[in-house]
């Protein structure tokens, strides 16, 4: 409420400031001028079909609304209640829903997991033990970037159950709480703790807790409904494939469910964001889905995050300390707090952003895989609220696009042009021929087809490839699926001339991380 005003007379000398005051006020109040206009630019620069922008300031939804079209070749319009997967924002309704259990009295951050999760089981015995609830969320497990996604990405046949048994054979990349490292797995896991506890599964959880009493009515744990030409107000994944931006299938993975799987909307996204602003409570009715404590942790710092320098165009973006809280990362920019999340599933990538301190919250939704067009559109909506002078954002997120596309492509060029193209594998092309094993991820066979080989991940359906002599005893796995990033897999042999291992490793720089075929160590299956 704002503090009554006692009846005073200005002195003359004091309305230009005033005037000024009320101006910037104004401008604090209201959503940027040019926001349609930048929305579209960064549409067409970075070639993305459509977009949903919520903004909403001082607990007002001001901006819920949708640009451009769901898919290519269809005019059908984005609206403020068109889906779009919102991908790792959604760990962020994961740990909310942790956060009123532990209000509840039915779970503490600090819980050992094996305590929730009888049978819980990391590689490393003490880590078994000393793992907590809060560990599961912060990225320092010990496991390496993205270690063990394979298991849901591209969509497997595996269960929720099955993924978290796998964690006992994941080889740790570095020691227990020394090392940040983004997982998916551990959040996933941590959403299975609420069933556990509450014997409602997650989906349920989420739906009756936090989507029916914040009206996020146009919210869904699952793609798995969504239909290539099906009806309904839903958004399609776009992806540029050899160069050319397409629609592509939805990846339904409902297997790893909490740490990626919710699609939602501007209007609703809104309606979050305005809970998180509100510490908790319920805008729209009585109550809350957590406690002001409770938020107060979920915004803590929980891991330190290596601070490196931007790219020169993006200067302006040094922070002076990162942070990953729970279920949030945390940075500042030009004296604020900001506590934000991304998130991307195949054809999606999105942005929510909070600045406590202005009661501001942000967020882009967008249908095509280019972080750059929704980053350039935050930050003009920061610097609009903050009263900073315009930045060229759109050109400078366009530059470092270019740059890294630019040296991948460089990187890819020399590597082809250093192969010796001459060389010949060491065994006739049937001695690769067989079932091979990883610990964690399971079988992989490799058969003659046409007189070449073929590879596929037998609990990965779309996962079927050619393999392509590279060199020596090195092939590049050129998938038929062109949406899943190729890989090399190069052979070791024993004394006696039989293969004893295959490691595989993404072909392109910038594979997403999620491919983490270099997490794998295949031994053949022993023929009975």
């Amino acid at each position: 409420m704002p503090k009554a005003r006692h009846s005073l007379v200005i002195p003359a000398l004091l309305l230009p400031v005033v005037v000024v005051l009320a101006a910037v006020n104004a401008i604090a109040q209201s959503a940027p001028p040019d926001l349609d206009s930048y929305v579209a630019a960064s549409m067409k620069t970075f070639d993305v079909p459509g977009m949903a922008v919520a903004i909403v300031k001082d607990g007002k939804i001001l901006v819920a609304k949708g640009y451009g079209v769901r898919k290519l070749g269809d005019s059908t319009p984005v609206d403020e209640h068109t889906m779009f997967g919102i991908g790792s924002n959604t760990k962020a309704f994961t740990t909310a829903a942790l956060a009123g259990l532990v209000d509840e009295g039915k779970l503490s951050w600090d819980d050992p997991v094996y305590q929730r999760l009888p049978g819980f089981v990391m590689y490393d015995p003490y880590v078994s033990h000393e793992m907590t609830i809060r560990d599961l969320l912060t990225h320092r497990s010990g496991m390496g970037l993205g270690e063990g996604d394979l298991l849901f990405w591209p969509p497997t046949t595996y269960t929720r159950e099955d993924i978290i048994y796998k964690l006992r054979f994941m080889k740790p990349q570095s020691s227990f709480r020394s090392h940040y490292a983004y997982d998916n797995l551990l959040y996933m896991t941590a959403g299975q703790i609420i069933p556990a506890v509450t014997g409602t599964s997650w989906e349920d959880y989420i739906r009756q807790h936090i989507f029916a009493p914040l009206g996020m009515n146009h919210s869904n744990t699952s793609n798995a409904s969504f239909k290539a030409g099906g009806a309904g107000n839903y958004a399609f994944p776009h992806e540029r494939v050899d160069g050319k931006l397409q629609i592509i299938h939805f990846e339904v993975l409902d297997n790893a469910g909490p740490a990626g799987s919710i699609n939602s909307c501007a209007e609703d996204m809104a309606k979050w964001v305005q809970l998180q602003l509100n510490h908790g409570k319920f805008v729209e009715r009585e109550g809350d889905l957590f406690s002001e404590q409770q938020q107060k942790e979920l915004w803590s710092p929980q891991t330190i995050l290596p601070i490196g320098d931007p790219p020169p165009a993006l200067a302006g973006l040094k922070a002076n300390f990162a942070d990953y809280a729970l279920g949030w990362g945390i940075r500042d920019y030009h004296g604020r707090k900001l506590v934000g999340h991304t998130g991307g599933v195949a054809g999606f990538v999105s942005r929510v952003m909070l600045v406590p301190e202005e009661n501001l919250g942000v967020v882009i939704l967008t249908n095509a895989e280019e972080g750059g067009a929704f980053d350039a559109i935050l930050y003009h909506v920061l610097d609009h609220y903050f009263n900073l002078p315009p930045t060229g954002w759109i050109a400078a997120y366009k530059s470092v696009s270019d740059m890294q596309e630019k040296n991948a492509a460089e990187t890819m060029k020399n590597a082809e042009a250093a192969r010796a193209a001459n060389s010949k594998p060491s065994l006739p092309l049937e001695k690769y021929v067989g079932v091979y094993n990883d610990a964690w991820y399971g079988p992989i066979t490799i058969r003659m087809e046409n007189a070449g080989l073929v590879i596929t991940f037998d609990h990965t359906p779309t996962m079927i490839g050619d393999l392509q002599h590279w060199q020596y005893d090195t092939f590049k796995a050129h998938w038929r699926d062109r949406t899943i990033e190729d890989a090399f897999i190069t052979f070791s042999l024993k004394p006696d001339g039989s293969i004893e291992s295959a490691k595989m490793a993404a072909v392109s720089p910038l594979a997403d991380f999620s491919f983490d075929y270099q997490d794998l160590l295949l031994k053949p299956v022993e023929k009975k």
